[in-house]
């Protein structure tokens, strides 16, 4: 019954296609009813419960669909392909966008761990997934209700917002995605804070020594934990990471070269040539094949940022 309730929200707020903000900072609601294939974007740190339709992920080869069955927690910054392929009119994507505030996710996840009696850092576990699926729960889906029942009363909402967001956020920290979330946000965040601080410097070489010593790892162990947390090595999480940005740049209109010495390449041949083995097809074809000069960017925009 909630979940119905939750999706009439969706329905009367967002009458056409695109993303319509709630009136709670970092929460927003979106409807897509024509098809869109999978390109590169960005996974920022956020949750995005669907409620009609499906919605596609492929990150380092692996596809993920998720519908109203599961919702998506990402963790952390994550280079992915993501489309809507099987949005139509008669069964649009309908759904809900919320930004995870790494404050509000830490100061949740340390109260939990103080809690639980688990405050010191964990040893040789191996990582969760930054990228998770999670099946609702009635905390998770009476939390996200109560959330977007104050879409409609702007004084209740600057009132009770960012309380009831809390209660969102602590749902999904107990929900199936809960322990990948508290390792990105908690106590032995490293991986996160090392995905942070490549995202961050794009433009700049890597260099694995420097990244492995901010974060207080051996190269080899930020090796190991880099890939049990993300499926890629660091180098080829960065190599993703600047390719799917500079494609979503492309996308939404930069020349090739400017988006190419954005992320840090300084050879535009070299960064043609890795785009090609990334996607098959060199940048200006890829984009024209695509036939998408605004459109992959503009969704980027709306469910990747």
């Amino acid at each position: 019954m909630s979940k119905d309730k939750i999706k009439q929200i969706i329905e009367a707020k967002v009458t056409q296609d695109g993303m319509v903000e709630t009136g709670v900072e970092g929460v927003k609601l979106f409807r897509v009813s024509s098809p869109m294939r999978c390109a590169p974007a960005v996974y920022e740190p956020a949750v995005i419960a669907i409620l009609s339709g499906a919605k596609e992920a492929i990150l380092d080869g692996q596809r993920h669909v998720y519908d109203s069955r599961q919702y998506m927690c990402c963790s952390m910054s994550m280079p992915v392909e993501a489309g809507t392929p099987m949005a139509s009119p008669e069964n649009p994507l309908l759904g809900v966008y919320i930004s995870l505030d790494t404050k509000v996710m830490t100061e949740l996840s340390l109260a939990m761990e103080r809690s639980m009696g688990t405050l010191h850092k964990p040893q040789g576990s191996s990582l969760p997934p930054g990228f998770a699926l999670a099946h609702w729960d009635n905390s998770f889906t009476d939390a996200l209700l109560r959330l977007l029942e104050l879409a409609d009363a702007p004084a209740e909402s600057a009132i009770l917002g960012e309380g009831r967001l809390r209660e969102l956020y602590y749902s999904v920290l107990k929900g199936e995605t809960g322990a990948s979330a508290r390792r990105a946000f908690g106590v032995g965040n490293e991986i996160a804070r090392a995905i942070e601080y490549l995202s961050s410097n794009l433009d700049q070489p890597v260099n694995i020594e420097t990244m492995a010593s901010q974060v207080g790892m051996s190269r080899a162990v930020l090796h190991r934990k880099f890939k049990q947390a993300t499926t890629m090595s660091p180098i080829q999480f960065v190599k993703a990471m600047r390719l799917n940005t500079a494609a979503m740049k492309i996308a939404a209109g930069m020349n090739v070269s400017s988006a190419a010495m954005d992320v840090g390449y300084v050879s535009t041949s070299q960064f043609s040539r890795e785009f090609k083995r990334m996607y098959g097809q060199a940048p200006k074809q890829w984009i024209h094949d695509k036939q998408l000069p605004t459109g992959i960017g503009k969704a980027a925009a709306h469910f990747y940022h």
